[in-house]
């Protein structure tokens, strides 16, 4: 039957109509029924992502820059010697609804859920942040909202170039040398999921970078879950420790096992 939860708040609200309440048995039932749903979900991510690393690439030929905390830098500087980097536009400057002491509330939230980039890094990834704000200010934000990623200013039409002068956006590149290539870009609520690590890889040209993926030939790909390490422990080039190789095997395996089990009931 349906069950109605009264809101107790002063001045309360209509009683909320939630779904039935039933056994242990009916509730693990509905729950592999909506498992079913989720997995196939997860699949066609995986086939975007795979699709996504298909896409053909755009040549930037126009040379860019951006101050930084070490000074000026140029659009290949970002990359910070990594082949990949993704840039989100953030809105942190005069005449953005909470200047000065604050950036755009959106672009804020986005800030707050983005994981630590020792692991992007790992993955040949470097993610900055751009604003128009002077570094003085945007190092006084960092410094107040405990945030710890690369936050570059604008100075040119880098923005309006790329489509986000008026709206934040996340846009991709990838360098080759001294080449660099547009390869993606997604904003409105393709930004909102934006934040942890695997999001950002799957925007990426390379992606995760693990075997299971359907990449084009002669990507890099490494064995999944070998090359994650704690965010104060990477070393570049460094072989997966043998520990965790063996930890990940028994946890990969007990996964496998209780899959198969799971798909004979």
């Amino acid at each position: 039957m349906a069950h109605s939860a009264e809101n107790s708040q002063e001045g309360g609200r209509a009683a909320m109509h939630t779904p039935p309440v039933v056994s242990p048995q009916a509730w693990e039932a509905a729950h592999q029924r909506l498992l079913v749903k989720e997995k196939s979900n997860t699949r066609a991510r995986d086939a975007l992502a795979a699709e996504r690393r298909r896409m053909p690439w755009m040549a930037v030929d126009k040379a860019y820059a951006f101050e930084g905390p070490a000074g000026r830098v140029d659009l290949p500087g970002l990359f910070d010697g990594r082949r990949q980097l993704i840039v989100y536009r953030a809105f942190f400057e005069p005449g953005v609804f909470g200047w000065p002491e604050h950036a755009c509330r959106g672009c804020s939230m986005v800030a707050d859920q983005v994981a630590h980039v020792a692991h992007l890094n790992a993955r040949d990834t470097t993610l900055v942040f751009v604003s128009r704000a002077p570094q003085a200010d945007i190092d006084r934000l960092k410094a107040h909202m405990g945030w710890q990623m690369p936050w570059f200013t604008l100075t040119d039409s880098f923005d309006a170039d790329f489509g986000v002068d008026e709206w934040h956006g996340t846009n991709v590149f990838f360098r080759d040398g001294d080449k660099v290539f547009r390869t993606y870009f997604l904003n409105n609520r393709g930004d909102e999921q934006m934040g942890g690590t695997w999001n950002y890889l799957d925007i990426t040209p390379l992606g995760r970078q693990e075997i299971w993926e359907d990449s084009p030939e002669g990507y890099p790909q490494t064995p999944t879950y070998k090359w994650w390490n704690w965010h104060d422990s990477y070393v570049p080039d460094a072989p997966p420790d043998k520990t965790w190789v063996k930890i990940s095997d028994a946890g990969e395996a007990a996964f496998r096992e209780q899959s198969a089990a799971a798909k004979k009931v």
